[in-house]
Formats: C-alpha cells, structure tokens, sequence
C-alpha cells in the first residue's frame, strides 16, 4: 500500500485512486485501472463493504436462477462460461466475480464501510471508512443502489396488521404460501415476484402508479441508444436517476405472456390509503392482504459524498459521462445511464480515462509518485486462477 502515515494523530493512506464498491461498475472500472497502468493495493484501492464477491447479486433471492438473469454482460477482460442456468444467480455471478478479483488480482478490500468523502489536504480527498482513512487524487463511485430500497408512504401505512417487505427482502415465494399478497410496482422486480408468488398464494393483486408498458418484439441498438439517452438527459440536468428499464418497458417473455393470458398481470391503480386489513381506493373499492410487497425500487447510494455538497436542488448530481460536473475529480459509475452492466462496463473504461488524464495534468502535492508503472493501454497481468 502506498504511503502509510500518522497526520494529526491518525494513520491515513494516500493513493491516487479509490473504488468505492465491488459490483459490476467498480471491478470493471478496477480492470480499467490496472490496464491504464495503475497497480492494485498501491496506485488504487478498491473498497467493498459487501461480506463476499458478487456485488448486490449475491443479495438475489434464490428462486432467481442465472437462466433467468437478462442482459448478464460479462466483465471486461473474462468472459462467463458454462454457467448452469438453473443454479441461482448469486451463486454463479458471485464465484464468477470472485474469479475475476483473482485473476487480475484486483486485492479488493473487504467488508469496509465508507461513511464520508470529504475535502482532505492538498488538493485530494479524504476518504473515512471503518478501516481508516485514505487520501486520493480521484474518486470512483460505484456503490449502485441495493443498499437504499425505496419504501413510499401511504396514509394509515402504520395501522396495517399484516407483514410489509420490500424487494430487498424478499425469499422466495414459498414463504407466501396461502396468503393474500398485494404487489406494488411495476417494474421488472414486481413482476418476477408477482408470477412466482401466483402459483402459491391463496390471492394476489398487482398494483402500480401508471399503467405498465410492455414491449413486444426485438429491442435493438437503435431502441437501447434511445432509452440510455433519456436517463442519461435527466444525470445531466441534475435529477435523480430513473433506471434504463423504466423507460424501455418490460419485455414480454414466453413467461410473462402466459401470466398475462392467465389474468396474473391484470394490474389495479394505486391505491389510495392502507387499512388494518389491507388497501382501500376511494371509490370504495377494498382488498384484503395478509402481506404487502413493495417492489418499489431502489434510490443511488451516494450518501458518503453528501459533504461534497454534488447534490443539485432536483436532487440528483449532475454528471458529464461519468465525471461529476462540479469536481473533476469524482466519477460515478454505474449511476443512471451507465446501471446496466454493459452501461458500466463501459462507463468505467470512460472514468479511467477521464482519471489518467486529471492525475497526469495535476502534480500531486503527497507526493506519491508518478500514474502507474506501466504503459497505458498495456493489458493487465492475470494474477492466476
């Protein structure tokens, strides 16, 4: 690790760059580290407070197996092969990641918490985290969403006596068993669970704020182009993001039109307040609910770079690319446009080269030493399997 030292009574590192998050966006952004030349553990540290390799997939319910994960790309550099499609998700992409981590030898730290990025010395950052402080020249963000489940409020919410969880939380659909379950969302989440839990719960309703969009036929580079540029004019304005899918609709699979022809996907409104034993509408209209099911989302986990002050008055930070518009030095990845896996890939291809440019043009006042050791463009080592 590169330069260890005590500054005001604590032990703080400085290196030139931090990845904050093991996910999809942060290994592929780590991969594009190590090939600019740049050497894990010394140039750059990677950050991870997950307990294991796997990103937010190895949080996936069981039930949802690799054959039917959609749009899985493969990280840059390894492709994935020969994975069994009936073998859950977080197991195949989770050892999937573990052998990427090793045979670039990315040496990601973890579990470690970053609690604050805030402005340090010299030009750089300070990154505080559960396992010290580091001091870097340049920030990537790759922390996604799955630690910030989005619950909305609904009057009489709290009188509800039945079980509410979230996405987040969700088991499987055994666990729903005989019940009554009303499912809130109309994205692809909401609609996994809702066909799985049909075929074992005593009743279920779908409910959703707008009416759900599906999309039949090919989606081709034209239609993907189109969708990523509405998300990414919302990054740009300063908004929060909205996900790749909210805008490109949900794909009918052989799947999802038999639940349809099977009255599965008739969806209701919203509704309108909460009841002791379940939802009410104020057409008078009620349902019954043992469990309420909230596949409502998620929001971007970028909380830690709150004393940075990015945030703009719509309650996004506004990006450029990846770089934030306000401090060049911090690129998110894997936020808005680029929270598809082949979105991140890309986009942390995109960040390093912003990154090596900025460490190139600035002297660094710590003192570290010049970008990397290697070529840029040279391709990464394999550290063996």
């Amino acid at each position: 690790m590169n330069n260890i030292g005590v500054r005001d009574g604590e032990a703080v590192t400085d290196v030139d760059v931090v990845v904050i998050g093991a996910g999809q966006a942060g290994l592929s952004s780590a991969y594009h580290l190590r090939r600019a030349g740049l050497e894990p553990g010394r140039d750059f540290v990677v950050l991870d407070h997950s307990p294991r390799p796997g990103g937010a997939w190895q949080f996936r319910w069981p039930t949802l197996t690799y054959g039917k994960v959609h749009g899985m790309h493969a990280l840059p550099g390894m492709e994935l092969t020969g994975a069994d499609g009936s073998r859950p998700s977080s197991e195949v992409i989770g050892e999937y990641f573990a052998g990427y981590e090793r045979t670039f030898g990315l040496r990601v730290r973890r579990p470690v918490g970053v609690s604050a990025v805030r402005e340090g010395a010299g030009g750089r950052l300070r990154v505080e985290t559960s396992e010290g402080v580091w001091s870097t020249r340049a920030l990537i963000n790759a922390t996604g969403t799955w630690d910030r489940p989005f619950w909305p409020r609904y009057p009489g919410q709290e009188t509800f006596r039945g079980r509410q969880l979230h996405t987040v939380d969700y088991p499987g659909p055994q666990e729903f068993a005989g019940q009554r379950v009303v499912v809130v969302g109309g994205g692809t989440s909401g609609v996994q669970h809702l066909m799985e839990i049909a075929g074992v719960a005593a009743q279920t309703t779908w409910v959703t704020r707008r009416p759900p969009v599906f999309r039949e036929g090919p989606f081709g580079e034209e239609q993907g182009r189109a969708a990523v540029a509405l998300v990414d004019e919302r990054v740009r304005r300063g908004l929060p993001p909205q996900s790749v899918v909210s805008v490109t609709g949900l794909p009918v699979t052989e799947a999802v039109a038999r639940a349809r022809a099977e009255g599965v996907l008739d969806r209701l409104p919203m509704f309108d307040r909460m009841t002791p034993n379940g939802v009410s509408w104020a057409d008078g209209r009620t349902v019954d609910a043992d469990v309420i099911l909230w596949a409502t989302g998620f929001r971007a986990a970028i909380d830690h770079l709150a004393p940075l002050k990015l945030r703009e008055p719509g309650g996004g930070i506004r990006v450029e690319g990846t770089r934030a518009t306000h401090d060049e030095r911090i690129h998110l990845v894997g936020y808005g446009p680029s929270a598809s896996t082949i979105g991140a890939n890309r986009a942390g291809r995109a960040a390093v080269r912003g990154i090596v440019r900025l460490l190139e043009r600035r002297a660094d006042p710590v003192g570290t030493g010049p970008v990397g050791t290697g070529p840029v463009g040279a391709e990464p080592v394999m550290a063996g399997g």
